[in-house]
């Protein structure tokens, strides 16, 4: 894609804007136009945001450009004058608050989650707000409200799910650092699809609200296009709050700065590429293994693991999990109004109220249990554990997946999530797990891996995260970007 000046300045990284901010180089507000100006121009193909708050970001970022100067109140601020793009899921107080459901239509949020909080009392800018599924259930991004999110890598396809907005605006350059969420991928899911970096905090680490902070499933976190970037939005966000009983004390905080392939020399690695019997593309599991090469010549000590994982099985554990939660407010929403609902909707809350029928709650906690014990000791003999984050690139960006089914190598799958192999770490949720790219597949479409890490061992997975994207350079730069 030709490079100009506006669009360098989008897809500069936040690290580098805080950099040039800093030497008065850039101000917010050049920053701040620059990405407004891109969403302008490719807003009618890639259809991410539902929402902007240009008024109230260019005040802030005016705010901002005068601290810059010496010349407002207060110190520097960890995100001063960055533009940062918010899930619409996580509500903002007086604003509408819609979930992608025509149910919630008129519904105005009394209450402000405690990321976006974070990210505005660091002096970072929320500038829009992102499209997701119907109440963030699908692992890719339409509904009847807001319409089709596409890849802007290539727009036939899928921006992935639920965080589907956030991983597009940052792909096409809306915005350095993007807010998501994670209940069985939905964060990793469109950072693999969009080539951009994903991180699924372990459980507690970054609060929530009620009453889905106490579903060890779901988990709020950070999305950037550099590894970096995402450590320095997880350190806003992290830290215990007061309105989350589960969240972690005291506050960890990240490494700034990465050694990059330097930081994997002796470190032990596991490469798993099926994760037991996931049904994976050639080309997302070639580029998993020429990830596990990469670190392998950078001094890492990689070993390929098989695990005794069965996908029905983990499909099974997280859908009686979904049923007395998620699946049940699914299922509420249907019953109330089923015309008005999405198709995907109506079949998610289906299948969760099928596997509740044939699975306890305590059956439900025992398959997990047995998942985390195959993942455990591997855990305990290897740093990091390596594998695609979706079996296949991406989905059809229009396909809603209730009547086709995808396929895989010529074989059908069951149902379009069993190309999330994300969801196991869902189920093992105390594990951190960063999604960064692992390449391209021959459609155009970024492919991704996830590093996970053991049991709250968060800068483990940054660490290799950190190196990964060292040993296997990423798309955005000049000459480089979707073409838009």
């Amino acid at each position: 894609m030709p490079s100009d000046a506006s669009t360098d300045l989008a897809y500069l990284s936040a690290t580098e804007a805080l950099a040039a901010f800093r030497t008065r180089e850039l101000s917010p507000v050049e920053l701040l136009t620059a990405v407004l100006d891109r969403a302008e121009k490719t807003e009618p193909v890639v259809n991410a945001v539902v929402e902007y708050l240009r008024e109230e970001a260019y005040a802030s970022a005016r705010e901002a450009e005068q601290r810059y100067l010496g010349k407002g109140s207060g110190p520097l601020r960890p995100l001063e004058g960055l533009p940062v793009a918010a899930k619409e899921e996580q509500p903002i107080a007086g604003r509408s608050h819609r979930e992608a459901s025509l149910l919630m239509a008129d519904n105005i949020a009394d209450a402000t989650h405690p990321v976006i909080q974070r990210v505005q009392e660091a002096g970072g800018i929320v500038h829009m707000r992102t499209t997701t599924p119907e109440f963030s259930s699908a692992a890719f991004t339409q509904s009847k409200m807001w319409g089709v999110t596409r890849n802007p890598w290539n727009p036939e396809y899928s921006c992935g799910g639920s965080s589907g907005g956030s991983g597009a605006a940052l792909a096409a350059g809306y915005a350095p650092l993007a807010t998501g969420s994670d209940i069985g991928g939905s964060i990793r899911i469109p950072a693999s699809f969009n080539g951009v970096v994903g991180f699924k905090p372990p459980y507690g680490r970054v609060p929530a609200m009620p009453p889905y902070n106490l579903d060890q499933y779901c988990h709020d976190g950070p999305m950037a296009r550099t590894v970096a970037d995402c450590a320095l939005l997880e350190n806003v966000i992290a830290g215990p709050w007061a309105g989350d009983v589960v969240s972690l004390r005291p506050k960890l905080v990240l490494p700034e700065a990465y050694e990059g392939a330097r930081g994997v020399e002796g470190l032990r690695i596991a490469l798993c590429v099926t994760l037991g019997n996931y049904r994976v593309d050639a080309e997302v599991a070639a580029n998993t293994r020429a990830t596990a090469e990469a670190l392998r010549a950078a001094g890492a000590i990689v070993e390929e693991i098989e695990l005794a994982w069965d996908q029905p099985t983990i499909m099974r554990a997280s859908l009686a999990h979904f049923a007395g939660i998620f699946g049940a407010d699914a299922g509420a929403a249907v019953a109330a109004a089923p015309d008005l609902v999405n198709p995907y909707l109506a079949a998610f809350a289906a299948d969760a109220a099928r596997v509740a029928a044939e699975t306890s709650f305590l059956e439900g906690l025992e398959l997990e249990g047995a998942i985390y014990a195959e993942l455990g000791p591997v855990l305990e003999r290897f740093d990091a554990l390596i594998c695609p984050t979706t079996a296949i690139p991406a989905l059809f960006a229009d396909d809603d997946y209730t009547s086709t089914k995808v396929v895989v190598d010529g074989v059908e799958l069951g149902h379009h999530m069993d190309i999330a192999m994300t969801i196991p770490f869902n189920i093992c949720s105390r594990v951190p797990v960063l999604s960064v790219p692992s390449g391209f597949a021959s459609n155009g479409v970024p492919t991704g891996v996830q590093v996970v890490g053991p049991t709250y061992d968060d800068a483990a997975v940054f660490k290799v995260a950190a190196a990964v994207e060292a040993v296997r350079p990423w798309a955005y730069v000049p000459g480089s970007r979707p073409a838009l």
